[in-house]
């Protein structure tokens, strides 16, 4: 925008406008390594070689105007067609106050109505060389590129352009289908990279393409054909496996996350594995901002309504947010049991209602299972009959009805929350020994306010107030959650170990106790190439950067390390990363020793672990 201000205003005279623009561009970024001043000149370069004059008639007589975009759709809700669509069209002054909601209450399930079309590129799915792992959908950042196991009667309507092939294994000859989301695609490309199928140059699973190839080729009606078909169809899959997984419909999608986000993966995965039941309390950050910008949220729910309830909270009380989630839900089923005994235990209560209530409250304890939903839906049906009955305790019972399923409480944030701002009351929570799970996005550097120093910032790094690189040692925020004894631990990486990063959330979820998973999550303030941030968690493991270990209290022997013995340069890994690369720039006379001290910090953090683990058994 620099460059066509100069070249159209000629407040000075280009030549020197273009010098100018240069050196302040090297100024700027030149702590940023000498690639990313090279790509920004070749910006400026590139501007210039774009810019064309563009006549403007002397009068608008006889200049046709461009048609009004349709943006939502003709049945959507009336939030969307009074809230969205104005903000869509950037009049939110013109929406009235009386529009909003009164409780700040907003519904969710809305992110998939922006259709953006941002992408300079989408992935095309190739069928025929498709192994149907899961792993494209299980990478992207934005539940863009999708798998789906479809019954065969469900495609007798199929559009001629919907391809499918036959699922392996399968169950009654179902057919597998990999779905693309062209408008909702940010072209990051980390599904292409991550493809196995991709290894082999000769049959790529999936290639570049263009929106407009790709609308021609009618996958915005495949789309369409796709989310209308039944949902979480397993066949002989289960969850205990990343294509089973995958298998199931994502209830976080389409944020606005950065291309190729390191974080959003994880929080997709909770959605899949948990979101019916899901409650979330989100510390401000990243996390917060892409899962909650009003007015469209990417949390969603399924075809009966179920989803995840999400909430932000500050830095600083989050952990306490959530676990007050905790106790109400706690509170809430313990009253809604009260009340359940006191209706059955009515001589005047009807038969069918007694059953249905009876069935409902059989689960009470293993309430996250498909028949536990089924009987609450079942007693909401049957309570929804006597709804005029003037009952007190039926009254109470019809209120707290969607508490005879327990909830999944997850408390969200960033690393720098859980080991700075929050710590406090993350320990705090920890100690109490409530059955919640915490998920900590760790991407090493307050990524949302700028790129600041937190206690996960490694040793050498650059950031903000450590722009000389960082000198202390990374804060062991797991062993000191694993001290408590009784705290479930794990530390992941999802494109280092996918099955190990599936094992942990699914063993942190049902450890009846406080539980946290420090997720590895490659970020674009580390300086690196953002189509490739799960391979970077893949090197970051084998250069013994990162750990991965589970600690478990249920284990007979509570501590597994899961990762294997480094087999990659670690000063190879770090000087690859624009904000370990850069220290040569801003701190060169500190910066070899600091390397050093850093892949010895590394080594020892790594040797710790190992061994309060071994005392741990």
């Amino acid at each position: 925008m620099m460059v066509v201000y100069f070249k159209v205003s000629g407040i000075i005279p280009f030549e020197q406008a273009l010098e100018g623009m240069r050196e302040m561009t090297k100024k700027t970024f030149k702590k940023k390594g000498d690639d990313v001043v090279n790509m920004n000149l070749a910006l400026i370069d590139a501007a210039v070689d774009a810019c064309q004059e563009v006549p403007v008639p002397a009068t608008l007589d006889g200049v046709g105007c461009v048609d009004d975009v349709k943006l939502i759709p003709d049945n959507a809700s009336d939030f969307a067609k009074k809230i969205i669509e104005p903000s869509m069209r950037q009049k939110g002054d013109d929406i009235p106050v009386s529009a909003m909601s009164n409780d700040g209450v907003i519904p969710t399930g809305t992110a998939c109505l922006e259709k953006r079309g941002i992408a300079p590129r989408v992935p095309h799915w190739n069928s025929e060389n498709c192994i149907q792992c899961g792993i494209c959908a299980s990478a992207c950042p934005h539940a863009a590129i999708r798998t789906k196991l479809i019954e065969k009667e469900n495609l007798k309507d199929a559009p001629k352009s919907f391809n499918t092939i036959p699922a392996k294994p399968a169950l009654a000859d179902e057919e597998f289908k990999v779905q693309v989301y062209c408008k909702d695609c940010t072209g990051c490309g980390v599904c292409v990279d991550q493809c196995p199928a991709n290894k082999n140059p000769e049959k790529p699973a999936l290639t570049w393409s263009s929106i407009e190839k790709e609308e021609e080729a009618c996958e915005l009606v495949n789309e369409k054909f796709f989310d209308e078909l039944p949902d979480n169809v397993m066949g002989r899959n289960t969850t205990k496996t990343i294509k089973g997984a995958m298998l199931r419909k994502p209830l976080f999608e389409f944020s606005g996350a950065c291309a190729g986000c390191g974080e959003t993966p994880y929080v997709k995965l909770v959605s899949q594995l948990f979101g019916e039941n899901m409650i979330v309390a989100n510390a401000t950050g990243c996390s917060s901002i892409y899962s909650g910008t009003f007015p469209t949220i990417p949390y969603t729910t399924n075809k009966e309504g179920r989803g995840p309830a999400w909430a932000n909270s500050l830095f600083e009380d989050n952990a306490e947010f959530g676990f007050g989630m905790r106790l109400a839900v706690d509170q809430n089923r313990s009253t809604l049991k009260t009340y359940v005994e006191k209706v059955l235990s009515n001589e005047k209560t009807p038969a069918d209602l007694k059953a249905a209530l009876e069935e409902a409250i059989s689960h009470f304890e293993n309430s996250k299972t498909e028949e536990a939903h089924a009987a609450q839906d079942k007693a909401k049906e049957v309570l929804a009959k006597y709804k005029d009955v003037d009952c007190p305790d039926l009254a109470k019972v019809r209120e707290l009805q969607d508490y005879f399923t327990d909830k999944s409480v997850w408390i969200i944030g960033g690393d720098g929350w859980a080991n700075d701002i929050g710590y406090g009351g993350i320990d705090h929570v920890l100690a109490q020994n409530q059955d919640v799970n915490i998920l900590v996005l760790d991407t090493e550097v307050y990524s949302n306010t700028g790129g600041q120093a937190s206690k996960s910032t490694p040793t050498g790094a650059v950031a903000k107030f450590a722009t000389g690189g960082k000198r202390t040692y990374k804060k062991n925020m797991g062993l000191m959650s694993m001290s408590y004894g009784y705290v479930y631990v794990a530390s992941v990486a999802l494109g280092a170990d996918r099955a190990q990063t599936l094992k942990a959330f699914q063993e942190a979820e049902a450890y009846k106790g406080p539980s946290i998973i420090f997720a590895y999550a490659p970020c674009i303030a580390h300086g690196i190439d953002m189509s490739k941030t799960q391979t970077e968690q893949k090197r970051a493991v084998e250069a013994g950067y990162f750990p991965l270990y589970r600690y478990n209290p249920d284990n007979e022997v509570p501590f597994t390390w899961d990762a294997k013995d480094p087999k990659g340069s670690y000063q190879e890994f770090i000087r690859s990363e624009g904000r370990y690369k850069s220290l040569m720039k801003t701190n060169p006379e500190a910066a070899e020793a600091l390397y050093t001290q850093a892949e010895e910090d590394a080594a020892k953090r790594m040797a710790v672990y190992k061994a309060v683990g071994e005392l741990m058994r």
